[in-house]
């Protein structure tokens, strides 16, 4: 495990990197200025008591959370007798060594699910998060897991900790509930000691919480699970009036649920994943439980019609399933995750399994290989990577973020150098416009203001990834990533369809290298010297770009800062 006595350089770049990952956390609803004014206003104070920090104390410990009173708890073993797995026996036993998917790609369609989910357990829920507001949809989420609860099922919530606040009221009340229990993995410190000493926590062991646990997994029964790009926040979900990301999940049901589950204990378990009770200040009496109780009610009884949260079709899901109604896709899948150790214990010698294993389905395409990440660093050797594939004849096609749509300019900073090498190795190359013009509400989108959240690969329409995994280096090397590998013609066919309008020049710029003549023009004109042209179609005309279209100044200019950040290989 590294030293906390890294050097001065080390230092500050994994410090900018932290403020970069505070950043594409909290600035979903911002510009990148005002991100960027935001985060400085709020980090001064803290850069400048690390000065004193690192003079007049020594690393604060942290004792691991298997020091405190925390019981080791498990999924439900798959012979457990329940309504799924009762109503999946049948199905099982027709497609012996499969399980069965379902896409959703519609952020209203996944959280119906979610909360069909909720309700159909009857003796574990789990879920695992990278983030989790308090928001709208978030509380019908959260209210759906308190009927669950008071129903008799054991929910197991945990979440990671970006960010320096606590943990909001609603779920300090729901931890109090003896059928529900909140974790935090890899939280910053206690919060029983002051600010002073979770500072130095924080900059001394920058290491540790540069590093972040990236999964997104909700599990009934384990019979049933829900992968994919999403977090739990209104943008998720189509329900935010100022951001939208456009994302894909999964439903899995079957077999590969207890994979998902096994990954889940894990993390559960883990010596990082520390009760909220002994992190959170706020005072953790019961008798609030009846209060937020009600309060989540009326919160189900106010918005579940407006934001489309009840299921389309009220019929339970171990039903639909015993009657073949939910759509399953029955297919041979693997489930790929990283470990807490990739955290906990970080090395070197670590390699993803993730991405290693997409790695190799990328290596072994013959025809096709299709990509959707909003987040995209490939380095001289993914370039290297894809270029092979190309010369091979497989045809790569790219979808990823603008500069205009992308809640990480960081992360744009980070891709921009790439462009034009990829392009030359003979990659297509498009990128997300911020206000799409296509009616499709999957990967491309709907009019509102927009911007790609999806992580999803397709190799020759034969097989199809799909998980929380970024083709960047922080997905590869510091935050934890899983996946599902779906060997299924009939998915990954849809999921190319929406890839091919997701490139439409309607929904997305493609991005060329400039011709000859179109560079001798710029330069008589004495235009900026881009090796790039960006066409797109609106109203029905096609137009061209020299620049990054529609991003604005403020966005150019942080840009061109962070280009100049030593932080290239932690975005």
């Amino acid at each position: 495990m590294p030293s906390d006595n890294i050097d001065n350089n080390t230092t500050a770049r994994r410090i900018v990197a932290f403020m970069l990952q505070a950043a594409r956390a909290q600035s979903r609803n911002l510009s990148p200025f005002d991100t960027l004014l935001r985060l400085l206003s709020r980090s001064a104070s803290r850069i400048a008591l690390l000065l004193g920090v690192t003079l007049l104390t020594a690393c604060a410990t942290r004792p691991p959370a298997t020091a405190f009173d925390r019981s080791e708890t498990h999924a439900l073993p798959t012979t457990t007798q329940t309504a799924l797995g009762d109503a999946l026996a049948l199905l099982e036993r027709a497609h012996p060594g499969e399980s069965g998917f379902r896409l959703l790609p519609t952020g209203t369609e996944a959280l119906q699910m979610r909360i069909a989910l909720a309700r159909s357990a009857t003796k574990t829920l789990d879920m695992q998060y990278y983030i989790a507001d308090e928001d709208t949809t978030g509380k019908l989420l959260l209210a759906a897991a308190l009927y669950a609860a008071d129903h008799g099922v054991r929910v197991r919530m945990l979440v990671d900790d970006l960010n320096f606040k606590d943990i909001d009221d609603v779920m300090a009340a729901l931890s109090t509930h003896p059928n529900i229990e909140v974790r935090v993995f890899n939280p910053f410190a206690s919060a029983q000691y002051g600010m002073f000493r979770r500072t130095a926590d924080v900059f001394t062991k920058i290491d540790n919480f540069t590093r972040r646990m990236h999964n997104k997994a909700m599990i009934a029964d384990n019979q049933l699970a829900i992968v994919g790009g999403r977090n739990l926040g209104d943008e998720y979900f189509s329900a935010s009036n100022t951001l939208q990301f456009r994302d894909l999940d999964v439903l899995a049901a079957g077999p590969i649920a207890a994979d998902v589950s096994a990954s889940f204990d894990q993390f559960w378990n883990s010596s990082i994943s520390y009760p909220l009770r002994v992190l959170n200040r706020q005072s953790f009496d019961p008798q609030k439980l009846d209060s937020v109780r009600d309060q989540l009610r009326q919160h189900w009884r106010t918005n579940a019609d407006p934001y489309n949260a009840k299921p389309l079709n009220a019929t339970p899901l171990a039903s639909q399933i015993a009657k073949e109604q939910l759509g399953l896709t029955w297919a041979p899948a693997e489930f790929k995750s990283d470990t807490p150790d990739k955290i906990s214990h970080p090395s070197d010698d670590y390699v993803s399994p993730p991405m290693k294993r997409l790695s190799e389905l990328m290596s072994e395409a013959q025809r096709e290989f299709l990509v959707v990440s909003p987040y995209f660093v490939p380095h001289d050797t993914g370039i290297k990577s894809l270029g092979s594939l190309v010369r091979r004849g497989v045809k790569v096609q790219i979808l990823t973020n603008s500069l205009a749509a992308t809640d990480a300019v960081a992360v744009q900073a980070g891709y921009s150098p790439y462009r034009v090498p990829l392009l030359k190795a003979g990659v297509e190359l498009y990128e997300f416009k911020p206000n799409p013009a296509s009616p499709h509400a999957d990967v491309a989108g709907s009019r509102s203001r927009a911007s790609l959240h999806a992580k999803t690969y397709v190799v020759d329409r034969k097989i199809l990834v799909i998980g929380s995994m970024n083709l960047d280096p922080r997905s590869a090397h510091l935050n934890t990533e899983l996946a599902l590998v779906i060997h299924s013609p009939t998915l990954a066919d849809q999921v190319a369809q929406m890839f091919q309008r997701a490139i439409s020049p309607d929904v997305s710029y493609r991005v060329t290298l400039a011709t000859p003549a179109e560079l001798a023009e710029r330069r008589s004109v004495g235009a900026p010297p881009s090796k790039l042209v960006w066409t797109d179609r609106e109203n029905n005309e096609m137009r061209t770009w020299e620049l990054d279209p529609n991003a604005g100044f403020y966005r150019n200019l942080m840009t061109g800062l962070f280009l100049l950040l030593p932080v290239d290989g932690e975005l």
